[in-house]
């Protein structure tokens, strides 16, 4: 049997520390308490170390769920309460019957209470078919119980069970999912490739100096049509702040919910063509006073941009519009509801009262206060304007998404899903009951970030989300895939646990808090079967292991990057990479992922000098150059075993990269082309090149650890001369065809 390191570290760490908690801290109520509520008390660090949960955390974390620790006394009570609330009630709110599986639930009353109990199917009808109820006892019970067998001809959806008992009616979410997200025809049996890009990135000269979903729907039907490709992955399109400044990360949105609207592209409006000459040229007008950025190679300045085009959607916001196009709003609202209306209040109180985060509206006001409904009064056209900017944007995203389909790609657009949202965002404003008090989430210290991450999101309230069906999951989810073939789920991990930190506490002194996955993937698994689509897991990182087996079981892809994968999962720079043959077909693999530079720019070492110029080094300068020429030279000895890159030209150009000559860019090409031939050897689903490599960009999109150091998610799309490329003529470029032909394994 062959011992590998990693196996030597892990008995270095038993014989050195303990490895889980003392029966006698077990006993403690408080540790009883957190457990019985999913807060963990200790966890395993990435390095295999046993930590242990300071008390203090785990009664603020409590605290945040709405469990009150404060006291001993407090501790006791809160503990009673929590293992008798399952006893209280006549019926969980939240019942997850899986397709294929025997299920059964319970109900807290003897049959001689039962009046009635039904089940209303999602489509407003009720299920005519018996249910098999028989009663049972629980070991030390005082009172009987009623064990109902769910049917097994349930249609997927959402459901809703009532039970009528001893004068008392509750109603429950029965949500049944099929066993697991079957891959759509159309890549069950065959390998697809796709694109990755930033949208924001790539512009056109019809742009607003932003990309926008006019260049999001020629890129997907180029992408298409003349690269072979079968999706593109875009950064997330969640809702931004209403006017400037715009919170540049699109990892950090305002709503989940809703789209960006900074995003839409005027010109393409139907109403645009029909506004009269005096106001069409106004809108061009304000188009011209940004339009000279879509060809300068400097950060983005995206609040420009919105400024202009925001003026410009006004004007055609009020250009009267078709019976139709009215029939086509009202029908868009109607659709979108209350969480609509919500969202645009939150906008026009931004507009009208300032940003949240400089006056005290956000905490002084809510839905029910006499000032919000005043505004609501008061600002009818500000709210419509909001409402048809969503609709706007709907449309232009479906528009892109046909094009797609159109072009003959399988998939189509892939839409990516953030962790969370601002914490003075709307969606927190106007229903903070969803979110936890108190805490934001984000990760533990690791070797990258030694004092943790804290990402500034509130967390969902998992009691909430289980009281209430999990209505507002279920939103985002279907949101997702309204005009998209596949959703990529940031940081996936996040649907079993969550990093929690208290108010006042540093990254390193939270806990995790756990979420029912169970339920969480079987919605998954029933939009994306409605969708006919395909949910990927970005599972990159700390994960544990049960957590890439739990979704393989469900029919979620995972994630593979080149330049993370070695052999025995080594963390060690320079150890070797593992061959793409290895990978998981479950997965999408990829070179690269947004949070590195582009792969031209990580081979020359474009993130060592950045992070060496801004001060955020963890490492000495000569340490991070000497960790960087191993990794270089260990995936360049990977790439001439595999037989993808000739050895006299991978030695000539680690000397030259090395002695950091410009001769190494005679080089440069070959080499990342090599590492994409290497990736097409891999048996996972999906394999995804990324746009910037395709034109041999080298700048960083993101570089964690910073904000304003650095113009994060604010850089355009340039070649490896830094000259400005156009979406109309990306897919012209000899490189970029030179890498689809790869993809397409020519």
């Amino acid at each position: 049997m062959t011992t590998t390191p990693r196996d030597n570290d892990a008995a270095a760490t038993a014989a050195a520390a303990p490895t889980g908690e003392s029966p006698a801290r077990l006993k403690r109520p408080l540790i009883q308490l957190a457990k019985a509520c999913g807060v963990a008390t200790s966890y395993i660090d990435q390095v295999g170390n046993y930590v242990e949960i300071r008390d203090e955390v785990i009664i603020s974390v409590l605290g945040s769920l709405g469990i009150d620790a404060s006291t001993p006394a407090a501790v006791c009570q809160s503990l009673l309460d929590v293992e008798c609330h399952g006893h209280q009630q006549l019926i969980a709110p939240t019942i997850l019957k899986v397709q294929g599986r025997p299920t059964v639930i319970t109900l807290n009353c003897a049959k001689d209470e039962l009046t009635a109990i039904t089940i209303a199917l999602e489509d407003g009808t009720s299920y005519r078919g018996e249910l098999a109820i028989c009663e049972v006892w629980q070991s030390g019970a005082i009172d009987a119980q009623l064990a109902v067998t769910l049917p097994e001809d349930l249609p997927i959806g959402y459901h809703t069970v009532s039970v009528q008992a001893g004068g008392v009616r509750r109603t429950s979410t029965l949500i049944v999912a099929p066993p697991r997200i079957e891959l759509p025809e159309a890549i069950q049996h065959k390998q697809r490739w796709g694109w990755m890009t930033q949208l924001y990135s790539v512009r056109s000269a019809q742009s607003w100096g932003v990309g926008d979903y006019g260049d999001l729907k020629r890129l997907l039907r180029d992408a298409g049509e003349r690269s072979g490709a079968d999706f593109m992955l875009i950064n997330p399109i969640h809702a931004s702040a209403p006017i400037p400044p715009l919170e540049p990360s699109p990892y950090l949105p305002e709503s989940r919910r809703f789209l960006n609207v900074t995003y839409i592209r005027p010109q393409d409006i139907p109403e645009y063509a029909q506004l009269p000459e005096s106001e069409r040229a106004a809108v061009d007008a304000l188009h011209e006073s940004v339009a000279a950025a879509n060809d300068s190679a400097e950060p983005l300045d995206l609040n420009a941009s919105w400024s202009a085009k925001r003026q410009a959607l006004r004007i055609i916001f009020n250009q009267k519009r078709s019976h139709e196009r009215e029939e086509a709003f009202a029908a868009f609202k109607q659709r979108a509801g209350a969480d609509l209306d919500a969202f645009v209040t939150w906008c026009v109180a931004f507009e009208t009262w300032g940003a949240p985060w400089e006056g005290q509206w956000f905490t002084h006001e809510s839905k029910s206060s006499p000032r919000v409904a005043a505004l609501v009064r008061e600002h009818h056209d500000d709210l419509e304007f909001e409402r048809w900017m969503q609709w706007i944007a709907d449309e232009q995203v479906g528009a892109a998404q046909q094009a797609a389909k159109d072009a003959g790609m399988a998939i189509g657009l892939m839409q990516d899903m953030a962790v969370g949202v601002h914490a003075l965002g709307a969606d927190v404003w106007w229903n903070p009951e969803r979110f936890a008090k108190g805490a934001t989430v984000g990760a533990p210290p690791d070797s990258y970030n030694q004092q943790g991450q804290d990402w500034g999101q509130p967390p969902f309230s998992p009691r909430h989300l289980e009281e209430t069906g999990y209505k507002v999951y279920r939103d985002l989810v279907r949101t997702a895939f309204a005009h998209a073939g596949a959703v990529r789920i940031d940081h996936v991990l996040g649907l079993f646990r969550l990093w929690w930190i208290p108010q006042g506490h540093g990254a390193a002194d939270g806990t995790y808090v756990t979420y029912d996955h169970e339920v969480m993937l079987s919605i998954l698994a029933i939009e994306a079967t409605r969708a006919n689509g395909v949910v990927i897991g970005e599972d990159l990182g700390t994960v544990p292991k049960y957590v890439s087996r739990i979704l393989a079981e469900h029919g979620v892809l995972g994630t593979v990057v080149e330049w993370f994968t070695r052999v025995d999962d080594s963390p060690n720079a320079g150890d070797p990479y593992a061959m793409p043959a290895t990978y998981r077909k479950g997965a999408l693999a990829s070179v690269t992922v947004h949070d590195l530079p582009p792969t031209a720019g990580y081979l020359e070492g474009e993130h060592v000098r950045l992070r060496e110029q801004l001060g955020v080094l963890t490492e000495s300068g000569d340490e991070a150059a000497a960790a960087l020429n191993a990794e270089r030279r260990a995936m360049l000895d990977t790439l001439v075993e595999g037989e993808w890159l000739d050895a006299h030209i991978a030695d000539d150009y680690a000397k030259a990269a090395e002695a950091n000559t410009a001769d190494s860019l005679d080089y440069e090409q070959q080499v990342v082309e090599a590492m994409h031939r290497a990736l097409t050897t891999a048996p996972s689903v999906l394999l995804q090149a990324a746009l910037v490599d395709g034109v041999g960009d080298r700048r960083i999109q993101n570089q964690p650890g910073t904000s304003w150091q650095y113009a994060n998610w604010r850089i355009p799309l340039c070649d490896h001369d830094g000259q400005v490329v156009h979406t109309d003529h990306v897919f012209d470029l000899p490189r970029v065809q030179s890498l689809s032909a790869i993809m397409r394994g020519e």
